[in-house]
Parts: structure tokens; sequence; C-alpha cells
């Protein structure tokens, strides 16, 4: 599996999301100054709620372009034993349940699912609790999560 062609559909994705970030945040922002949508009385608050959507759609929109910019610098390495997983590590894990899934552990902001060949591939990064789990763990190791109700265990099968 190809961690740059991985990286390349993540950045892509974000470009996509970007633009519908961008999108929403120009309606938003023309809703909020239309003539139509000044406020007549205190309680006529549509102008107002459209100004707080397009604040919120810019903050996101400016916060995937910062996502953007670490995978663009983001260069993945071939796994190294002695320093275990790392970010850039494709990590092949193994639940209680015999049920296997395909982890990309990136920068922040790339949380998704890709699809790789016949795999998919969930993309984390170190900051969520199964990436933080993982760093420094090395193929056979257990890395195990304690979620709402019961702590899940995984194996670690094949780190590229």
């Amino acid at each position: 599996m190809d961690k740059f062609f991985l990286q390349q559909q993540v950045l892509q994705r974000l470009a996509e999301d970007l633009l519908q970030a961008e999108q929403a945040a120009r309606e938003a922002h023309e809703t909020a100054t239309h003539e139509e949508n000044i406020a007549e009385n205190k309680y006529d608050t549509l102008g107002l709620e459209a100004a707080y959507l397009a604040t919120g759609q810019s903050r996101r929109a400016e916060a995937i372009r910062e996502a953007m910019a670490d995978w663009r610098r983001f260069r993945p390495r071939p796994y190294d034993a002695g320093k275990g997983i790392e970010l850039g590590s494709l990590v092949s894990l193994v639940d209680s349940d015999d049920q296997q899934q395909q982890i990309f552990l990136g920068p922040a902001g790339g949380s998704m699912k890709l699809v790789s060949g016949d795999l998919l591939v969930q993309v984390i990064s170190s900051e969520a609790p199964l990436g933080r789990a993982m760093l420094g763990k090395c193929e056979g190791d257990e890395v195990s999560i304690q979620g709402a109700p019961i702590r899940q265990q995984f194996e670690v099968l094949r780190v590229l």
C-alpha cells in the first residue's frame, strides 16, 4: 500500500471539504448581510444567527487550510522497528473478534476513511486515543484503549 497515494487522497478530500466550507461561509455571510434580514426588533435574529454561522464556517475553513498545510509538509518514512509506530506508519490491527483494520497515522485534521484497492483505511492522528496508544508499539504488541463502556484491545499485525 502506497503511503504517498493515501496522502494525496487525504489532500484531495481536504480540498473538497475546504470548497464546501468556503461556500457555506459565503452563503451565510450573504444571508447575514442581506437587506431583508435586517432586524426589525430584538426578537428578529435571523441576520445575527447567519453571522454566527458565517464566522463558524470561516473558522472551519481556516482549520482545513491549516490541516492541508500540515499534510503537504508531511513526509511519511518507512517503518523502523527500533522506533516502533510513529507518525506516518500504516498499521494493520486485529481486534478480539478477529476483525482487521488498516490505520494510517497522519497529522491532525485528516480523520477520514479512504479506499486503497479493496481495503478500507482509517486515517487518524497521533492525538486520537487509538493513535496515542499505538505510538512506539511494534508488530506483535497489544494496543488497548478505554471506550465508554469497555476496553478495546488490538494486536499489531503489520506496520509499514
